[in-house]
Protein backbone atom coordinates (compact mmCIF):
# COMPACT_ATOMS: atom_id res chain seq x y z
CA UNK A 1 0.00 0.00 0.00
CA UNK A 2 1.22 3.70 -0.36
CA UNK A 3 0.61 7.16 0.63
CA UNK A 4 -1.02 9.31 -0.98
CA UNK A 5 -1.92 13.48 -1.03
CA UNK A 6 -3.80 13.97 -3.71
CA UNK A 7 -7.06 13.92 -2.34
CA UNK A 8 -9.88 16.70 -2.12
CA UNK A 9 -9.52 17.60 1.24
CA UNK A 10 -5.63 17.60 0.83
CA UNK A 11 -5.51 14.89 3.51
CA UNK A 12 -3.31 11.95 3.01
CA UNK A 13 -4.60 9.05 1.76
CA UNK A 14 -3.45 5.36 1.12
CA UNK A 15 -3.97 3.46 -1.90
CA UNK A 16 -4.49 -0.68 -1.99
CA UNK A 17 -3.94 -2.40 -5.47
CA UNK A 18 -6.97 -4.92 -5.33
CA UNK A 19 -7.54 -6.60 -8.90
CA UNK A 20 -4.57 -4.46 -10.69
CA UNK A 21 -6.46 -1.36 -9.85
CA UNK A 22 -5.55 1.45 -7.10
CA UNK A 23 -7.76 1.58 -4.34
CA UNK A 24 -8.50 4.82 -2.09
CA UNK A 25 -8.78 4.80 1.46
CA UNK A 26 -8.49 6.90 4.49
CA UNK A 27 -7.98 5.43 8.26
CA UNK A 28 -7.46 7.03 11.76
CA UNK A 29 -6.95 5.30 15.15
CA UNK A 30 -4.30 2.92 17.02
CA UNK A 31 -6.36 0.75 19.07
CA UNK A 32 -10.30 -0.87 19.66
CA UNK A 33 -12.27 -3.07 16.92
CA UNK A 34 -11.51 -2.26 13.87
CA UNK A 35 -14.51 -0.18 11.64
CA UNK A 36 -15.05 -0.11 8.06
CA UNK A 37 -17.24 2.44 6.59
CA UNK A 38 -18.79 1.96 2.93
CA UNK A 39 -20.04 5.20 1.46
CA UNK A 40 -23.34 5.61 -0.97
CA UNK A 41 -23.28 5.73 -4.22
CA UNK A 42 -21.50 9.11 -6.34
CA UNK A 43 -19.60 9.30 -2.64
CA UNK A 44 -16.39 8.46 -1.21
CA UNK A 45 -14.54 8.52 2.36
CA UNK A 46 -14.89 11.92 2.24
CA UNK A 47 -18.52 11.66 2.95
CA UNK A 48 -17.36 10.11 6.63
CA UNK A 49 -15.13 12.91 7.42
CA UNK A 50 -17.36 14.01 10.47
CA UNK A 51 -17.59 10.58 11.95
CA UNK A 52 -14.25 9.29 11.38
CA UNK A 53 -12.08 11.17 13.67
CA UNK A 54 -14.56 10.61 16.61
CA UNK A 55 -14.96 6.84 16.01
CA UNK A 56 -11.00 6.82 15.76
CA UNK A 57 -10.79 8.15 19.46
CA UNK A 58 -11.66 4.22 20.46
CA UNK A 59 -12.03 2.37 17.42
CA UNK A 60 -9.36 2.01 14.47
CA UNK A 61 -11.37 3.03 11.53
CA UNK A 62 -11.42 2.36 7.61
CA UNK A 63 -13.43 4.46 4.84
CA UNK A 64 -13.26 2.78 2.04
CA UNK A 65 -13.64 4.03 -1.68
CA UNK A 66 -15.52 1.60 -3.54
CA UNK A 67 -14.34 0.76 -6.95
CA UNK A 68 -15.59 3.17 -9.90
CA UNK A 69 -15.92 5.89 -6.91
CA UNK A 70 -13.69 8.41 -5.18
CA UNK A 71 -9.95 8.80 -5.40
CA UNK A 72 -10.66 4.92 -6.53
CA UNK A 73 -10.03 3.50 -10.05
CA UNK A 74 -13.02 3.73 -12.45
CA UNK A 75 -12.29 1.35 -15.02
CA UNK A 76 -14.20 0.55 -18.18
CA UNK A 77 -17.42 -2.26 -17.28
CA UNK A 78 -17.55 -5.22 -18.32
CA UNK A 79 -16.76 -8.74 -16.85
CA UNK A 80 -13.45 -9.10 -14.79
CA UNK A 81 -10.32 -8.25 -16.48
CA UNK A 82 -8.02 -7.29 -13.71
CA UNK A 83 -6.38 -4.19 -14.28
CA UNK A 84 -8.74 -3.32 -17.17
CA UNK A 85 -12.37 -3.85 -17.11
CA UNK A 86 -14.69 -4.91 -13.94
CA UNK A 87 -18.26 -5.33 -13.34
CA UNK A 88 -20.11 -3.07 -11.24
CA UNK A 89 -22.22 -4.36 -9.23
CA UNK A 90 -22.74 -5.58 -5.32
CA UNK A 91 -21.07 -8.97 -5.68
CA UNK A 92 -17.86 -7.22 -7.00
CA UNK A 93 -18.01 -4.37 -4.09
CA UNK A 94 -19.42 -6.93 -1.53
CA UNK A 95 -15.96 -9.17 -2.29
CA UNK A 96 -14.20 -5.65 -2.24
CA UNK A 97 -14.48 -5.18 1.42
CA UNK A 98 -13.90 -9.21 2.16
CA UNK A 99 -10.49 -8.81 0.85
CA UNK A 100 -10.04 -5.42 1.95
CA UNK A 101 -10.44 -6.62 5.71
CA UNK A 102 -8.49 -9.68 4.89
CA UNK A 103 -5.38 -7.91 3.38
CA UNK A 104 -5.42 -4.28 5.07
CA UNK A 105 -7.03 -4.42 7.88
CA UNK A 106 -6.49 -8.17 9.30
CA UNK A 107 -8.80 -9.04 11.81
CA UNK A 108 -12.85 -9.32 11.76
CA UNK A 109 -14.30 -5.95 11.58
CA UNK A 110 -17.58 -3.73 12.33
CA UNK A 111 -19.09 -2.89 8.87
CA UNK A 112 -21.14 0.37 8.90
CA UNK A 113 -22.70 1.60 5.32
CA UNK A 114 -24.97 4.19 3.75
CA UNK A 115 -27.28 4.17 1.24
CA UNK A 116 -26.06 1.34 -1.28
CA UNK A 117 -23.19 0.99 1.25
CA UNK A 118 -25.39 -0.83 3.12
CA UNK A 119 -26.25 -3.11 0.41
CA UNK A 120 -22.30 -3.61 -0.43
CA UNK A 121 -21.42 -4.09 3.36
CA UNK A 122 -24.19 -6.53 3.71
CA UNK A 123 -22.73 -8.54 0.75
CA UNK A 124 -19.26 -8.66 2.22
CA UNK A 125 -20.79 -10.20 5.61
CA UNK A 126 -22.47 -12.67 3.32
CA UNK A 127 -19.79 -13.79 1.34
CA UNK A 128 -17.28 -14.16 4.38
CA UNK A 129 -18.61 -14.17 8.05
CA UNK A 130 -15.44 -14.53 9.04
CA UNK A 131 -14.97 -10.71 8.35
CA UNK A 132 -17.96 -9.35 10.05
CA UNK A 133 -18.77 -8.74 13.48
CA UNK A 134 -21.53 -6.51 12.91
CA UNK A 135 -23.35 -4.23 10.70
CA UNK A 136 -24.76 -0.67 11.15
CA UNK A 137 -26.95 0.35 8.40
CA UNK A 138 -27.89 4.15 7.76
CA UNK A 139 -30.59 4.65 5.68
CA UNK A 140 -30.08 1.63 3.76
CA UNK A 141 -30.69 1.35 0.03
CA UNK A 142 -34.31 -0.20 -0.31
CA UNK A 143 -33.02 -0.96 -4.20
CA UNK A 144 -36.79 0.34 -5.55
CA UNK A 145 -35.85 -0.18 -9.18
CA UNK A 146 -34.59 -3.46 -8.98
CA UNK A 147 -36.43 -6.12 -11.63
CA UNK A 148 -38.12 -7.76 -8.68
CA UNK A 149 -39.43 -5.06 -7.11
CA UNK A 150 -40.66 -3.04 -10.17
CA UNK A 151 -43.89 -4.50 -10.29
CA UNK A 152 -45.57 -2.57 -7.00
CA UNK A 153 -44.38 0.37 -8.29
CA UNK A 154 -47.13 2.98 -10.46
CA UNK A 155 -47.10 2.08 -14.15
CA UNK A 156 -45.31 5.26 -15.55
CA UNK A 157 -41.98 3.97 -13.12
CA UNK A 158 -42.68 0.75 -14.17
CA UNK A 159 -42.25 1.19 -18.07
CA UNK A 160 -39.86 4.73 -17.34
CA UNK A 161 -37.25 2.99 -15.51
CA UNK A 162 -36.25 0.66 -18.53
CA UNK A 163 -36.65 3.13 -21.25
CA UNK A 164 -34.37 5.38 -19.02
CA UNK A 165 -31.73 2.40 -18.58
CA UNK A 166 -31.80 1.60 -22.60
CA UNK A 167 -32.00 5.41 -23.65
CA UNK A 168 -28.57 6.26 -21.23
CA UNK A 169 -26.69 3.39 -22.30
CA UNK A 170 -26.25 5.25 -25.57
CA UNK A 171 -22.70 6.65 -25.06
CA UNK A 172 -23.96 10.30 -26.27
CA UNK A 173 -27.00 10.28 -24.37
CA UNK A 174 -25.03 8.82 -21.37
CA UNK A 175 -22.23 11.59 -21.45
CA UNK A 176 -24.80 14.17 -22.26
CA UNK A 177 -27.26 13.33 -19.25
CA UNK A 178 -24.11 12.94 -16.94
CA UNK A 179 -22.49 16.53 -17.73
CA UNK A 180 -26.28 17.96 -17.11
CA UNK A 181 -26.09 16.15 -13.73
CA UNK A 182 -22.15 16.82 -12.86
CA UNK A 183 -22.52 20.93 -12.75
CA UNK A 184 -22.54 22.71 -9.16
CA UNK A 185 -25.92 24.00 -9.40
CA UNK A 186 -27.20 20.64 -10.17
CA UNK A 187 -25.61 18.39 -7.85
CA UNK A 188 -26.60 21.30 -4.79
CA UNK A 189 -30.41 20.86 -5.89
CA UNK A 190 -29.87 17.12 -5.56
CA UNK A 191 -28.29 17.15 -1.80
CA UNK A 192 -30.84 19.40 -0.70
CA UNK A 193 -33.50 16.98 -1.76
CA UNK A 194 -31.78 14.52 0.21
CA UNK A 195 -30.27 17.04 3.20
CA UNK A 196 -33.29 18.06 5.63
CA UNK A 197 -30.94 20.29 7.16
CA UNK A 198 -29.98 23.27 4.09
CA UNK A 199 -27.35 24.09 5.75
CA UNK A 200 -25.52 21.00 5.49
CA UNK A 201 -25.26 21.20 2.00
CA UNK A 202 -22.19 23.70 1.89
CA UNK A 203 -20.12 24.25 -0.94
CA UNK A 204 -17.27 22.01 0.72
CA UNK A 205 -19.79 19.26 0.20
CA UNK A 206 -20.48 20.06 -3.62
CA UNK A 207 -16.77 20.28 -4.55
CA UNK A 208 -15.76 17.33 -2.80
CA UNK A 209 -19.19 15.23 -4.64
CA UNK A 210 -18.02 17.53 -8.19
CA UNK A 211 -14.19 16.24 -7.60
CA UNK A 212 -13.96 12.57 -8.43
CA UNK A 213 -17.03 13.13 -11.24
CA UNK A 214 -14.54 14.83 -13.43
CA UNK A 215 -12.17 11.62 -13.57
CA UNK A 216 -11.58 9.62 -16.91
CA UNK A 217 -14.20 7.01 -16.47
CA UNK A 218 -16.85 8.07 -14.63
CA UNK A 219 -19.21 8.33 -17.00
CA UNK A 220 -18.98 5.19 -17.85
CA UNK A 221 -19.23 4.18 -13.66
CA UNK A 222 -22.71 6.41 -13.84
CA UNK A 223 -24.34 4.46 -16.93
CA UNK A 224 -23.22 1.26 -15.43
CA UNK A 225 -24.89 1.73 -12.05
CA UNK A 226 -28.08 3.63 -13.58
CA UNK A 227 -28.64 0.07 -15.71
CA UNK A 228 -28.22 -2.20 -12.78
CA UNK A 229 -31.29 -2.99 -11.34
CA UNK A 230 -30.17 -7.38 -10.45
CA UNK A 231 -28.34 -8.03 -7.90
CA UNK A 232 -29.23 -8.60 -4.01
CA UNK A 233 -32.00 -6.78 -2.37
CA UNK A 234 -31.66 -5.69 1.31
CA UNK A 235 -34.01 -8.38 2.52
CA UNK A 236 -32.13 -11.03 0.78
CA UNK A 237 -29.41 -10.47 2.62
CA UNK A 238 -30.46 -9.24 6.02
CA UNK A 239 -32.44 -13.00 5.52
CA UNK A 240 -28.86 -14.62 5.32
CA UNK A 241 -26.74 -12.38 7.38
CA UNK A 242 -24.23 -14.45 9.43
CA UNK A 243 -23.79 -11.26 12.31
CA UNK A 244 -26.31 -8.62 14.06
CA UNK A 245 -26.95 -5.19 12.82
CA UNK A 246 -28.50 -2.04 13.83
CA UNK A 247 -30.34 0.46 11.79
CA UNK A 248 -30.46 4.19 11.79
CA UNK A 249 -32.98 5.63 9.57
CA UNK A 250 -33.27 9.49 8.71
CA UNK A 251 -37.12 9.99 8.53
CA UNK A 252 -37.09 13.06 6.14
CA UNK A 253 -35.16 10.87 3.42
CA UNK A 254 -37.23 11.15 0.06
CA UNK A 255 -35.75 8.83 -1.74
CA UNK A 256 -35.64 5.59 1.03
CA UNK A 257 -39.23 5.97 2.66
CA UNK A 258 -38.56 5.18 6.66
CA UNK A 259 -41.88 3.36 6.79
CA UNK A 260 -40.62 0.43 3.90
CA UNK A 261 -37.13 0.64 6.06
CA UNK A 262 -39.00 -0.02 9.41
CA UNK A 263 -39.85 -3.47 7.82
CA UNK A 264 -36.44 -4.27 7.78
CA UNK A 265 -36.17 -3.77 10.94
CA UNK A 266 -38.64 -7.22 11.74
CA UNK A 267 -35.39 -9.17 10.26
CA UNK A 268 -34.33 -11.15 13.59
CA UNK A 269 -30.54 -10.27 13.33
CA UNK A 270 -31.63 -6.54 13.41
CA UNK A 271 -30.91 -5.43 17.36
CA UNK A 272 -32.16 -2.01 16.68
CA UNK A 273 -34.00 0.53 14.36
CA UNK A 274 -33.14 3.97 15.68
CA UNK A 275 -34.92 6.49 14.17
CA UNK A 276 -33.68 10.33 13.46
CA UNK A 277 -36.31 12.63 13.29
CA UNK A 278 -36.30 15.44 10.61
CA UNK A 279 -32.64 14.36 9.16
CA UNK A 280 -32.59 13.04 5.72
CA UNK A 281 -30.82 10.22 3.46
CA UNK A 282 -27.15 10.77 4.76
CA UNK A 283 -27.32 11.53 8.22
CA UNK A 284 -23.90 10.27 8.94
CA UNK A 285 -22.91 13.53 7.06
CA UNK A 286 -26.16 15.66 7.97
CA UNK A 287 -26.71 14.94 11.54
CA UNK A 288 -22.99 13.34 13.00
CA UNK A 289 -23.89 14.50 16.48
CA UNK A 290 -26.64 12.08 16.31
CA UNK A 291 -25.22 9.35 14.38
CA UNK A 292 -21.80 9.28 16.07
CA UNK A 293 -22.71 8.57 19.63
CA UNK A 294 -25.14 5.81 18.64
CA UNK A 295 -22.28 4.09 16.82
CA UNK A 296 -19.67 4.73 19.97
CA UNK A 297 -22.44 3.38 22.12
CA UNK A 298 -23.14 0.22 19.97
CA UNK A 299 -19.71 -0.54 18.99
CA UNK A 300 -18.25 -0.01 22.76
CA UNK A 301 -21.37 -2.22 24.56
CA UNK A 302 -21.37 -5.02 21.91
CA UNK A 303 -17.95 -5.65 20.60
CA UNK A 304 -15.62 -4.85 23.61
CA UNK A 305 -11.92 -4.96 21.93
CA UNK A 306 -9.33 -6.55 24.50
Amino acid sequence: MTLSTSTPLTTATYTWNWQGFPICYQTQGNAGPAVVLVHGFGASWWHWRKNIPVLAQTCRVYAIDLIGFGGSAKPVAGSLKPGKQIEYSFETWGQQIVDFCHEVVREPVILVGNSIGCIAAMQAAVLAPDIALGVALLNCSLRLLHDRKRVTLPWYRRFGAPLVQRLLSTKWIGQFFFNQLAKPKTVRQILLQAYAHPEAVTDELVDLLMAPARDPGAVGVFVAFTAYSQGPLPEDLLAVLPCPAIMLWGTADPWEPVALGRELANFPQVQKFIPLEGVGHCPQDEAPELVNPILQDWISQSFPHG
